[in-house]
């Protein structure tokens, strides 16, 4: 029985990066003896098992077969017998199929080391191309090392084409999909992740609505870059730098997918582009299964970031009604996200990127002035029900009104 260890923590210990987990491989052992030393199993379609100490996960060395359609569409045969050089081979990339033994030797049959000194990310073995999540994986690393030079090989890319024109990517389950997208989009450039499923064809497959929005041009007066899907990308960019959460990069991607209905005869303009991408958000939604929290922000985005950025245009009136429609008054953090995709969007343009945006601090004072109000004194005057939640909305509306009159920074 031999213990190794394996995958991303030999990649990226020879690359001087942090560690976050450790995998294990076992080979010759069997599901028994792990049980005997006191291993307890995880995983059904596999043999795993958790360490009684550390809680690492050790896998029993193993082969697989293509025996179905899709991520799931294996069959796997774990056996004393299996070497460790059969169980690297099954594995997505060279830089993840390296293994180290208890002395810190280096186990690469495969060329990890090589592809790591080169930047390269590039298949193992031609049965790549049997898993179509792989497209996803290598589009994630791409976006993970893309700001260390890393690229993907180009016999890699065209495998990962060639799944995108199969209907394999259609037999992944859109549990698994968000899994890898929710992830990628996390990545020091999940821009890079997105131009990446573009150039191989997936983009076209997952996210058509996003897709589509590559050649259609804007107002170049506010935006520079010109293209829409250019733009998408660059607010992408953006998210990263300023270390957005997952609920803002997901709606910063769709903000903007409404452009895509515009009749060509419009170009470049988009009117009420923002209300026609609602029903194109809510269907991304609903085909990835996305969370709750990334759903309503992303509809809310589409719907609003135009107010967004003419919050200081905004007649009072117009400011309460956005404030009340994002429930500021119990869930001000939502509203905090919202702010931060209108900034994100407004500094995704090319050259524009480190341009002031006031708005923030302005939508952000005027929550707090509406928050500011106190109900104690309308208590006072023994108001309750709905008479208590009208007067209520007129000392807001009011604090708002006084907040505007005495705000006057200057738009940009």
């Amino acid at each position: 029985m031999q213990i190794y260890r394996v995958g991303g923590a030999v990649r990226d210990r020879l690359l001087h990066r942090s560690i976050s987990e450790v995998d294990w491989v076992v080979v010759g052992a069997s599901a028994e003896q792990m049980l005997d030393l006191g291993y307890r199993p995880v995983g059904a379609d596999f043999p795993v098992f958790l360490h009684p100490q550390t809680g690492e996960e050790y896998a029993l060395a193993r082969t697989e077969r293509k025996s179905g359609r899709g991520y799931g569409g294996f069959t796997f045969f774990a056996s004393p017998d299996v070497t460790l050089e059969e169980d690297l081979i099954r594995r997505d990339l060279t830089v993840n199929a390296m293994a180290e033994d208890a002395q810190g030797n280096l186990i690469d049959p495969y060329g990890g080391q090589r592809d790591l000194d080169a930047k390269l990310l590039r298949h193992v073995s031609p049965a790549f191309a049997e898993d179509p999540l792989r497209v996803l994986r290598v589009a994630r690393f791409a976006a993970r090392y893309a700001p260390l030079g890393f690229t993907i090989a180009a016999e890699t890319m065209a495998l990962m084409r060639a799944l995108s024109e199969s209907a394999e990517l259609t037999a992944l389950t859109p549990e698994r999909s968000w899994k890898e997208i929710s992830r990628a989009l996390m990545e020091p450039r999940p821009d890079v992740f997105i131009q990446v499923l573009r150039d191989c064809g997936a983009l076209q497959v997952l996210l058509p609505e996003v897709d589509c929005l590559f050649g259609i041009p804007q107002p170049p007066a506010h935006h520079p870059e010109i293209d829409t899907g250019v733009h998408v990308l660059s607010v992408l960019l953006q998210c990263a730098e300023h270390q957005q959460p997952l609920t803002v990069r997901w709606a910063c991607l769709l903000h903007d997918v409404g452009k895509g209905l515009t009749a060509e005869a419009e170009w470049p303009r988009h009117i009420a582009h923002e209300h026609k991408g609602l029903k194109l958000i809510r269907a991304i939604n609903q085909r990835c299964k996305v969370p709750k929290d990334c759903q309503e922000l992303a509809l809310q985005v589409g719907e609003f970031h135009t107010h967004g950025h003419r919050a200081l245009e905004l007649k009072a009136s117009t400011l309460f009604k956005l404030l009340q429609g994002f429930d500021v008054f119990r869930r001000p953090q939502r509203f905090e996200e919202f702010i931060a995709a209108c900034e994100m969007d407004a500094r995704g343009r090319l050259g524009l990127e480190q341009r002031a945006y006031p708005q923030a601090d302005y939508l952000r004072a005027a929550m707090h002035a509406a928050r500011a109000v106190a109900v104690q004194p309308l208590l006072a005057q023994g108001l309750k029900g709905s008479e208590l939640g009208e007067a209520l909305n007129r000392e807001r509306l009011l604090a708002l009104t006084a907040y505007k009159a005495t705000s006057t920074p200057q738009a940009t």
